[in-house]
């Protein structure tokens, strides 16, 4: 059962970072990271685009994915 579950999160990760990368390269994901490298130049306050957190939610869900497969018991 572990197993299944770790798998459904490695899939999930992948998933998500593939929707980011996507994100990333189309239209609306370009005029984001535009916006957002202004808007940080405006007034120095730090934002990152939405592909950033489809990364770092892929990252997650691979990380605990692998552990969970890797978990001996």
């Amino acid at each position: 059962m572990r197993k299944i579950i770790a798998l459904l999160l490695l899939s999930a990760g992948l998933v998500v970072a593939v929707l980011g990368y996507r994100r990333s390269e189309s239209v609306a994901g370009v005029s984001d990271a535009v916006g957002t490298k202004i808007a940080n130049t405006w007034d120095g306050k730090v934002r990152q685009p939405d592909h950033v957190w489809y990364y770092a939610a892929a990252s997650v869900l691979m990380l605990a994915g692998g552990v969970l497969w890797l978990r001996r018991g």
